[in-house]
């Protein structure tokens, strides 16, 4: 919470701090309700341009990008910076936190390019503050390099991969979400460059990793579980592949639409390996 919202908006922002704590629990659905009530009363608190809703808008964005309502996301992380970018510094953190978000977005959503100038501002921001070993500074370098392996960079994705894992472990140690998540991008590192082996040993790290620090069910789990599957699948292994598509559905619950990108990919993985199977090929 900024110093600028010391002691301002106190019912926003305790409903502000559970929301935070149920999307945590993957508990989406009563999150959303949460956020939306804490978006009300910090507009009648503090008013619709304060740096209150700024964060429960920014909230919100987070939520629903989780959630696969990438329309809403952008919503709100816009109406987030428009308040952010009248009210602070250029190089302030708040911007790098919003930066990071709207490239996380593109990159979910498929537009790489659009995410790449944010998730680069939000390093050059963060590293001016900080420094270049800051833990802050590698979430976001880790944050770029997933954008940057998906426009065919993944020479520089990798470099600024392993600097974040770096950084990570040594302020985190090994088994911390930040170094999961720089191992699942090392992971899609191998698979494009056709180490199968190490791509599918990569994310079943990475599902090891996120079961221990969210839990087994946590909706988190459904995205390295789909990645999973697929390096099984292309391998041939196609029970470990199933088991991996279907333990990503049932983490994904009713906690995401049906139409959300990750549940309807791993049903097509399924699907692919019920037709392998039927065909005689991949028999794992």
């Amino acid at each position: 919470m900024s110093e600028a919202m010391a002691g301002a908006g106190t019912g926003a922002q305790a409903l502000l701090r559970l929301s935070r704590t149920l999307r945590e629990q993957g508990r989406y659905r009563e999150c959303d309700g949460v956020l939306r009530r804490a978006l009300r009363l910090a507009e009648q608190e503090t008013g619709p341009g304060s740096l209150l809703v700024a964060h429960v808008c920014n909230g919100l964005g987070v939520l629903h990008k989780y959630t696969g309502r990438f329309e809403e996301s952008e919503r709100f992380y816009r109406r987030a910076q428009a308040i952010v970018e009248a009210s602070v510094e250029p190089g302030h953190r708040l911007l790098a936190d919003l930066y990071h978000n709207l490239g996380g977005l593109n990159h979910a959503r498929g537009t790489h390019a659009q995410g790449e100038p944010f998730a680069r501002r939000s390093v050059e921001i963060r590293e001016r503050i900080h420094g270049p070993a800051h833990p802050a500074v590698a979430a976001d370098k880790a944050a770029l390099a997933a954008i940057l392996h998906a426009l065919g960079g993944s020479d520089e994705a990798e470099r600024l991969l392993l600097d974040a894992l770096a950084v990570l472990e040594e302020n985190f140690g090994p088994e911390d979400y930040e170094v999961a998540s720089c191992l699942s991008n090392l992971a899609a590192i191998r698979y494009a460059r056709g180490d199968l082996d190490g791509a599918e040993a990569g994310y079943a790290k990475v599902v090891e990793l996120k079961a221990k620090s969210l839990g087994e069910t946590h909706p988190d789990l459904a995205v390295p579980l789909h990645n999973l599957g697929v390096a099984a699948s292309r391998r041939g292994r196609a029970e470990v592949a199933a088991a991996a598509f279907h333990r990503a559905l049932a983490v994904l619950g009713d906690e995401v639409t049906a139409d959300h990108p990750v549940r309807l990919a791993c049903l097509r993985g399924l699907d692919a390996v019920r037709r392998a199977a039927g065909s005689g090929h991949g028999a794992g």
